[in-house]
């Protein structure tokens, strides 16, 4: 995602006065600045940054979501309304099926090691921020068996 693309976004729900939608999509701009600053890059963020960011922030709201009480029902609808806005943001991720057709091809050598830690040690730094974690580890076990 292009940060330009997310503050041109801010301003459009600013307009519209959609307070919630401004809320989630600044905190998605106030978290890639953030970022950025810390890596150096403030005047150029890259899209990877952007994307990397944007789905760390979606995993905190999704945890605000599944540790808020049932019975704050105010508080869920809010968490669930900011989640769904930055879920519209986040890059596409790669299935099980295509992360295992990643690792079969570039891997294929330390896979047949059958060293789980070895083989996510190297497909993490590959395939970071383009499949999920739980995905990724979950076919590395497979490929392990």
């Amino acid at each position: 995602m292009k940060m330009e693309q997310l503050q041109k976004d801010m301003i459009a729900a600013m307009k519209a006065k959609d307070k919630v939608r401004k809320d989630a999509i600044s905190a998605l701009v106030s978290a890639v600045k953030k970022v950025a600053i810390d890596e150096g890059c403030r005047d150029d963020i890259s899209e990877e940054l952007a994307d990397r960011v944007i789905l760390k922030e979606i995993k905190s709201v999704k945890e605000q979501i599944d540790t808020c009480p049932p019975e704050r029902t105010d508080l869920l609808e809010g968490y669930q309304a900011r989640h769904d806005i930055m879920q519209e943001y986040a890059p596409k991720l790669l299935s099980a099926d295509e992360v295992k057709a990643v690792i079969l091809e570039k891997f294929a050598e330390v896979v047949a090691t059958k060293n789980k830690g070895m083989i996510m040690k190297n497909v993490m730094a590959e395939l970071k921020g383009k499949a999920d974690g739980k995905v990724i580890n979950q076919v590395v076990g497979e490929l392990c068996k």
